[in-house]
């Protein structure tokens, strides 16, 4: 970020007054709630870096590390003493205080954008580090940010920034959200449709490659006439033979082929049996085979639908979240996994899927369902009586999108999952619910 627009921010962060809340709402991006209302986001990506405003970036998770338990304990409405450029050099450095019963506690925050070295810096009136985004020690740099340390200055920058005058800070601010998201929205685009893409023409491949329910009852049918003709020819049969010559029923003879020598000809005629077997059994099955992968086929089409019309990169990062499976728990194909600000949201790919979410869905976790019509069954993990409206409405969210492509507005019901009964597979009644309106043409 220009040194030059910092100090233009400075003179607008100067009209805050409070520290009403502070997170992260992503790995390397910091929000503040300036004034109750006010929010604004501080991206402090290395080489990177940058300050912007929008109407809503959701959390992909909510963090519980040293930095932020101390970044909320010290800041969370607390009251903004003092903003400035330190040493005139690009760190905004706010001196804060929480009034307690006992004293008031001064504390620094410094959000250092300074390319490479970018960090956020909590520190005490004595300029000790209590903790930081990103520890740096003297392997890396001269200057050393370690809790507990004392923190030493930036050496001033050798030449003299030029100046970029901005007509209104909140403008600019907006203007920069949006050039970053939607660069970094084509890019994420294209990156995750081609991943999709992949696994869709994997699926149609494996779909186009299925055999006929005729050809599977022919092969059953000629296997079990070879078995037949082998029992009816045993005399003539020699011992690992791998070419026949049986006589029909009708008196002809025909030259069987089989790929593995067998020691006799009871061998070779349940080895046939067994064949056909087989092919009356996925004959019998195609129809959930193929069911199956047509479910997953039309799931992936709507999952590249659904990326390729995301408004921003927070809708991305929501579709496919950073979470690190254990090898040992066995991953369910039918249902899809999501994390919205730290809620697992489950929906069914499949009716399989379906069932599986509704039967393994605690009481106290929120289901939900598009009003009237079918749809993919979705349930949040919860244990809270009272979810945030904004998780209810991702959620619903998902739901229309893995449902339908349709523009439109559209009605999702939803319950508590012990208000809702199974009738049979995933045909539900449910009575107490409430309803949350989704607009995809948003």
């Amino acid at each position: 970020m220009k040194l030059s627009h910092l100090k233009q921010v400075i003179n607008y962060l100067k009209t805050f007054t409070k520290i009403s809340a502070i997170h992260r709402v992503s790995d390397s991006i910091l929000k503040i709630a300036f004034d109750k209302h006010d929010d604004i986001y501080f991206n402090m990506t290395r080489s990177n870096s940058s300050m912007f405003k929008c109407k809503e970036y959701p959390r992909s998770k909510v963090y519980n590390a040293p930095f932020d338990v101390i970044i909320a304990k010290r800041f969370n409405r607390s009251n903004i003493l003092g903003v400035e450029l330190l040493n005139g050099d690009k760190i905004i450095r706010f001196k804060t205080s929480v009034a307690s019963a006992y004293k008031e506690e001064i504390t620094y925050l410094q959000l250092e954008f300074t390319g490479k070295y970018t960090n956020v810096i909590i520190l005490d009136e004595k300029n000790i580090v209590l903790e930081a985004l990103r520890h740096v020690d003297l392997f890396s740099s001269f200057r050393e940010v370690r809790v507990g340390q004392l923190l030493l200055d930036v050496p001033p920058a050798p030449f003299v920034a030029k100046e970029y005058p901005l007509e209104d800070v909140a403008t600019f601010l907006y203007s920069v959200y949006e050039k970053e998201q939607n660069a970094k929205l084509d890019n994420l685009k294209k990156q995750k449709v081609a991943f999709l893409n992949k696994k869709l023409k994997k699926l149609e491949k494996l779909y186009d490659k299925l055999d006929s329910q005729e050809s599977l009852e022919e092969e059953a049918q000629k296997a079990e006439h070879y078995g037949n003709l082998v029992l009816s020819n045993v005399h003539k049969i020699k011992p690992y033979s791998q070419k026949l010559f049986l006589d029909d029923y009708d008196g002809t003879e025909i030259l069987v082929t089989i790929p593995k020598a067998y020691p006799t000809a009871f061998m070779i005629s349940d080895m046939f049996f067994t064949k056909s077997k087989k092919a009356k059994q996925r004959a019998k099955h195609l129809h959930i085979e193929e069911e199956s992968l047509r479910s997953k086929i039309e799931h992936i089409k709507l999952f590249i639908h659904t990326v390729n019309a995301a408004k921003d990169v927070a809708k991305i990062e929501l579709l496919f979240p950073k979470q690190v499976q254990s090898k040992k728990i066995k991953v369910n194909d039918s249902i899809e996994v999501f994390w919205i600000e730290g809620y697992k949201v489950q929906l069914g790919k499949n009716e399989r899927g379906n069932v599986e979410v509704l039967k393994n869905a605690r009481a106290k976790d929120v289901w939900l369902h598009l009003k009237d019509q079918p749809s993919c069954h979705v349930i949040i993990t919860t244990d809270k009586q009272n979810l945030p409206e904004k998780i209810i409405k991702a959620a619903a969210r998902l739901c229309v999108d893995f449902t339908t492509t349709a523009q439109d507005k559209f009605l999702v019901d939803y319950t508590p999952r012990r208000e809702v009964t199974i009738q049979s597979g995933a045909n539900v009644l449910y009575n107490k619910y409430k309803t949350v309106e989704v607009d995809t043409r948003l």
